[in-house]
């Protein structure tokens, strides 16, 4: 199976995206066809953005990768694909990594981070009272991880691309 069948197999479809309600913001900017074609470039560029756009710490994610991917004009499937990187499963890990990272950069001692008890507070005073405390290195440990794991992305995809290329061209002079 090439890279194209694969992600055509597994990125969302156009229909599907065009129905969504938040979509429907950027329905006129959907009809650019280079938002959908698959290709090495749009297809690195979205995977990239959407990469970038997964280490956002609030919940826009999907939103900002659309957006952006449209901006740049790169594959938007994709885009949105990979900002699903960031999920309720990965996302302490990740979060908790550039928290620290933020916090060797900044030269900030760390905070002792108190878990959310909904018993004790709600998720608003836990928001005033901790994350106020933390949110300088976390969205500056999401930066820099966000920009090194999307550089990486970028690169990968057009490399697993080009193996997938001379593999092909292979086959195709031995017969």
């Amino acid at each position: 199976m090439t890279f194209r069948n694969l992600f055509k197999r597994y990125i969302p479809h156009k229909k599907n995206i065009e129905d969504n309600k938040i979509m429907r913001l950027f329905a006129e900017y959907l009809h650019d066809p280079n938002i959908w074609h698959i290709h090495r470039r749009s297809s690195a560029g979205g995977a990239a953005i959407g990469i970038f756009c997964a280490f956002i710490p609030f919940p826009i994610q999907t939103l900002s990768a659309a957006f952006l991917a449209i901006y740049f004009r790169m594959n938007l499937p994709i885009s949105i694909l990979f900002s699903l990187f960031t999920n309720p499963i990965t996302i302490p890990f990740i979060f908790f990594y550039c928290y620290k990272l933020g916090s060797i950069i900044l030269m900030i001692e760390e905070q002792k981070i108190e878990y959310i008890s909904l018993n004790n507070t709600t998720l608003f005073e836990w928001f005033n009272t901790i994350f106020l405390n933390i949110w300088e290195p976390l969205l500056a440990g999401c930066f820099i991880l966000g920009l090194i794991a999307s550089g990486i992305t970028y690169f990968l995809v057009r490399l697993i691309w080009r193996f997938g290329a001379i593999i092909k061209w292979g086959r195709r002079h031995k017969l």
